[in-house]
């Protein structure tokens, strides 16, 4: 896993946490004061979609393939497409400021209703920001599914998502931002790389000579070591 890969994933995760998070706070609140005869419906749907959410991403972060991981985003995107969209026809375009003095009832009692109006207008943008996220990621990781599959990873599908690189990196340097020290076990694939690896491009290899390439972040570098050194 590339280091800028690897910081946009969790910095990905912490934002779903977060948003999902607050959506469970407030849909709990409401399980409280509605369930079981009030709003039941979208309460508990409000309930199992981040707390779905969280769950899968825990489980992703230990397990996930790049199969896995997109078929995971696109079901989470489409559930929060559908928590979007359900929790903006409850509320609509209604003015909370306009409900100071109004009231609706709860299992126990009376709740005002700008807060409860309050409390949807933040369910109802948390789910579009998730949605937009989501679909922000499943296009991302889409496009550097497909890098990698031109750099040389055909099975890249069924590999750790660890292995992906990002942007304009290679593939499978598996928690390393940079290339480890010594000689590259990785496979060469001049034509999917764009820099084939002939000796006239760098030089007469000497016979006592290999040569070593390293994995940089401004990218390959080759060079030659005598062979006693390696």
């Amino acid at each position: 896993m590339t280091v800028r890969f690897a910081t946009y994933r969790i910095a990905f995760y912490v934002a779903v946490f977060l948003l999902s998070g607050t959506v469970l706070g407030l849909a709990a609140h409401f399980a409280n004061i509605f369930l079981p005869h009030l709003h039941r419906d979208f309460t508990i749907f409000s309930i199992l979609i981040p707390s779905l959410t969280i769950f899968v991403f825990l489980l992703s972060l230990q397990f996930g393939q790049a199969r896995t991981e997109a078929f995971t985003l696109f079901i989470l995107w489409a559930l929060w497409l559908a928590m979007g969209a359900w929790s903006q026809d409850i509320i609509g375009n209604v003015q909370c400021d306009a409900l100071a003095s109004e009231t609706m009832p709860t299992k126990n009692g009376q709740i005002r209703s700008r807060e409860y109006c309050y409390e949807m207008h933040v369910i109802e943008a948390f789910s579009w920001m998730l949605f937009v996220l989501f679909t922000f990621a499943f296009i991302i990781l889409l496009a550097l599914v497909n890098q990698a599959e031109r750099f040389g990873r055909p099975d890249i599908w069924r590999e750790p998502i660890q292995e992906l690189g990002w942007f304009g990196e290679l593939p499978g340097y598996y928690n390393h931002g940079q290339q480890p020290q010594g000689m590259v076990q990785y496979p060469m694939y001049p034509q999917q790389y764009g820099y084939p690896m002939q000796a006239q491009a760098y030089g007469q290899q000497q016979p006592s000579q290999i040569y070593q390439i390293h994995q940089g972040v401004n990218g390959p570098t080759v060079t030659q070591v005598p062979v006693t050194t390696i």
